[in-house]
């Protein structure tokens, strides 16, 4: 027995509500506590990186171009890292990622203490980190389908991502802290130090080749078939994979209308929200980083109740229908934030649209892993995160344009575009295709 196993036994005992259930498998608590540690250094590493450029150059354009550095190589590998993932043990391809990013974090960390470190350095680093990140996200999200059975699948989702919410919502305050009080070096070391904790867990991780059973979904995965014995792909070219990944997402009418969406709601969001509420508290209500700092709260908890309502609550049998339904509402809340009179008022409006946003998210990708054959998993992944990776980035810059001449008018155009794309999902019927197919996945 390792000393990771005598740590998270307690868990395990714990695991007994629906949403923890997941936790009762030793292998998916193994990534779960280590993705968990390395998004709480993720945190470290954000609030680090902003502070250390901004003190290096007083320009926001250069920490722009820090994160467009990173942006760019993760959207264009994305689906890159999809058809590795298809071929490639995603235990070992997630593994290699953490231990490559704990050796560049340390070097930064190196460079940082010893006062050497320079723009270029870390624009580097952000060319590298996000080629690394399109080749770990497919992975991880073909990972976990394979280490749980399809019966804990919705709760395992929801337990990775409500973790993200908690962790981006406590960490950068805590990072924040930790900076202040010993320097911004520290911060790369905790990163350094998260992902190799991380790389460790999933070295112990040794089953969950044929996790998602087909006969019994309650059955717990088999622990005596190591994770790197994946079925092999057929022996084909990379190119023949991204096209056989393409026209299974693409020429699915269900799977296709899913990008879409995707793509619209991570268009009408990101930058609303990151651009136009920091707006709005310091030019519509005049308000300071605390009324900020509440409306980001605001969100991330509704998220986090949402996610742990999608891991717990049994699937409707007509879900198709009541997804889409709740997107028609997302997109009226994100219109209303234009009229919101008060901070607390749009605390509350952020607080339904994160709760909404968290329990479709948890629902919808949990769906998508249960009806996509194993061997096409990480390449529909990987265009299921496409969508958001270029939308964000765009999203965020078309509101950076707008905000400061048509801030309301930029809400009330986001959320005509989430109610335009989710009527137009529901008129083509695929509600009632979502559904049809969902009652019969895995029984």
């Amino acid at each position: 027995m390792t000393a990771v196993d005598v740590v998270a036994r307690p868990i395990a005992r714990a695991a007994r509500l629906p949403l923890l259930t997941p936790l009762a498998i030793r292998d998916f608590r193994l990534v779960w506590a280590g993705e968990s540690i390395s998004l709480l250094g993720d945190a470290f590493q954000t609030v680090a990186v902003s502070w250390l450029v901004l003190g290096l150059t007083g320009s926001g354009l250069a920490l722009g171009a820090i994160l467009i550095a990173a942006a760019i190589p993760r959207a264009v590998f994305m689906l890159l890292g999809g058809v590795l993932a298809d071929r490639i043990s995603p235990r070992d391809l997630a593994l290699g990622s953490n231990i490559l990013r704990a050796i560049l974090t340390a070097i930064v960390a190196l460079l940082v203490v010893g006062g050497r470190i320079e723009i270029w350095h870390l624009a580097l680093v952000g060319v590298v980190f996000g080629t690394v990140d399109a080749v770990f996200l497919p992975a991880i999200n073909t990972l976990v389908p394979r280490l749980v059975p399809a019966g804990r699948l919705a709760a395992a989702n929801a337990l990775m991502q409500g973790t993200a919410q908690l962790m981006g919502t406590i960490g950068p305050a805590v990072a924040g802290f930790v900076i202040a009080l010993i320097g911004v070096g520290i911060a790369f070391v905790i990163d350094a130090t998260s992902f190799a904790i991380a790389a460790f867990a999933l070295l112990l991780v040794r089953s969950g080749a044929t996790a998602v059973s087909a006969v019994d979904p309650t059955s717990e995965p088999a622990i005596d078939h190591p994770v790197d014995a994946v079925v092999a792909a057929p022996p084909v070219s990379i190119t023949s994979s991204l096209i056989e990944g393409a026209r299974f997402v693409l020429g699915d009418p269900v799977m296709r209308s899913i990008v879409i969406v995707s793509t619209a709601l991570n268009l009408a969001i990101n930058g609303p929200l990151a651009v136009g509420v920091p707006w709005l508290v310091l030019v519509g209500f005049d308000g300071d980083a605390l009324a900020l700092g509440l409306l980001f709260a605001a969100f991330g908890a509704g998220s986090l109740v949402g996610a742990a309502l999608g891991g717990s609550l049994r699937r409707p049998r007509q879900f198709g229908w009541l997804v889409f339904g709740l997107v028609i509402g997302v997109g009226f809340a994100v219109a209303a934030i234009s009229v919101a009179p008060t901070v607390p008022v749009a605390a509350a409006v952020l607080l339904a649209i994160g709760l909404t946003l968290g329990y479709t998210n948890v629902v919808m990708i949990s769906w998508v892993q249960e009806k996509t054959d194993p061997l096409l998993l990480g390449r529909t992944m990987s265009f299921l995160m496409l969508g958001s990776v270029i939308a964000a980035p765009v999203s965020i810059a078309l509101a950076a344009l707008v905000v400061d001449t048509e801030a309301a008018a930029m809400f009330v155009v986001a959320g005509a575009l989430i109610v335009i794309s989710a009527l137009v999902a529901m008129a083509s019927g695929l509600p009632r295709r979502m559904s049809e197919a969902g009652a019969t996945i895995r029984r």
